[in-house]
């Protein structure tokens, strides 16, 4: 457990590793002013379509991946969970909450999805598919990344989850399901973006109607 601790830091740096904002920056956007404003992969492919979306999600799903695996590998206590625990969770914290860019962070959807695809592949394998049919069904990534996210803590517990198991998964669903609260109140509203290329998501954001961002 001690190394596993002592590379929280390696887990955290990993996490603020900022895919949407280079890629963003490559064509000319700033990820912060455009489209929703969100700095995650789901404004990728609004602004710049399914292509670049798709490399920003598998970069970012890597990051917590990798950031999940080193634990795992250092710290195998618990069934190998608890060092990919430590370390995934540290990645999800930079992803949100990054220094680097004062706390001005993604919503940790697919970080989160890449940590624990780690301990639970099985699982997240079923859960991705659920995501990508609700998302694409109703066009609300927000709404997919909240049912996914009970979802999934659901099932985990159904399995016969160990209390560290409980535990983390539900802070890492609970900070995905907080940072969408304002999403999701913009979707009862008929205020939020909807999940598809270009369109109404184009645009700059527009603070001043007191929306704020979406996911």
């Amino acid at each position: 457990m001690l190394w596993a601790l002592l590379l929280i830091p390696v887990g955290y740096l990993l996490g603020t590793f900022p895919s949407a904002r280079l890629v963003a920056r490559r064509h000319g956007y700033d990820i912060h002013k455009e489209g929703s404003g969100n700095p995650g992969a789901s404004n990728i492919f609004r602004l710049l379509g399914w292509k670049w979306g798709l490399l920003v999600l598998a970069l970012d799903v890597g990051k917590g991946a990798l950031a999940a695996g080193i634990g795992a590998v250092v710290d195998p206590g618990f069934d190998g969970h608890r060092g990919a625990f430590i370390l995934g969770l540290a990645a999800v914290l930079g992803h949100v909450f990054p220094l680097t860019r004062r706390l001005k962070g993604g919503r940790g959807v697919a970080t989160a999805a890449g940590a624990l695809a780690v301990p639970f592949p099985l699982v997240m394998a079923i859960v991705a598919v659920i995501w990508v049919v609700i998302a694409r069904g109703l066009h609300k990534a927000s709404v997919a990344s909240v049912v996914c996210a009970v979802l999934f803590t659901m099932i985990v517990v159904v399995r016969g989850a160990s209390w560290l198991d409980m535990s983390v998964v539900s802070v890492i669903a609970g900070i995905v399901i907080i940072r969408h609260l304002k999403s999701l109140l913009r979707v009862v509203r008929g205020q939020e973006l909807g999940f598809r290329p270009g369109g109404d998501a184009a645009g700059p954001v527009d603070d001043s109607s007191g929306s704020g961002k979406a996911a």
